[in-house]
């Protein structure tokens, strides 16, 4: 059994996680074995994400005055919480590939960039692209446009060298 000073710790430990955290994952686990959850737990390190599994009434005293504070208000049931200050898409992919493999783990809400989706805008977040690949397309179009201005200006200057050679092959330069 934990003392009061212990549990005024794990508070104030949860309390500066959710202030630093910009992405939050509220799911259940309900009937999950011990395995499953060593597998969840890797999954989610894999993609640079934190977990754990969370007492409702103290998460909620723990998210007053973060930005989670109306995500975690009112939670019922078996609660853990999924959480990043990372790619908030790569934790969603992480996270939907599990429960697709365990039907228990369910989602409850989220929160990503300071605002709370639901369970819809989770999945639509899971099917999103990773972050490095939407910056590489990014990358891609600004460079394509790049590109396409040099092969415009060296093409009049190489057109007008085509010009000058053939006029001066056809001997169009005489002096007079």
């Amino acid at each position: 059994m934990k003392d009061r000073d212990q549990k005024k710790k794990d508070l104030d430990a949860l309390h500066a996680e959710l202030e630093k955290a910009k992405n939050v994952f509220l799911t259940g686990y309900e009937k999950m074995t011990v395995q499953q959850d060593f597998d969840l737990r890797k999954a989610i390190r894999g993609v640079g994400g934190s977990y754990q599994v969370i007492k409702n009434n103290i998460a909620e005293k723990a998210a007053e005055g973060t930005p989670s504070e109306a995500l975690i208000k009112d939670l019922a049931g078996m609660t853990s919480m999924a959480y990043t200050t990372g790619d908030p898409v790569a934790l969603a992919k992480a996270l939907t590939a599990y429960a697709k493999n365990v039907p228990t783990f369910t989602f409850k809400a989220g929160m990503v960039e300071g605002r709370v989706i639901d369970i819809k805008q989770v999945q639509d977040l899971a099917n999103m692209p990773p972050r490095e690949e939407i910056l590489a397309k990014v990358l891609f179009l600004i460079n394509a446009s790049a590109q396409r201005l040099v092969t415009a200006i060296s093409g009049v200057g190489r057109n007008l060298a085509v010009v000058v050679d053939q006029a001066a092959k056809e001997n169009k330069f005489k002096a007079e």
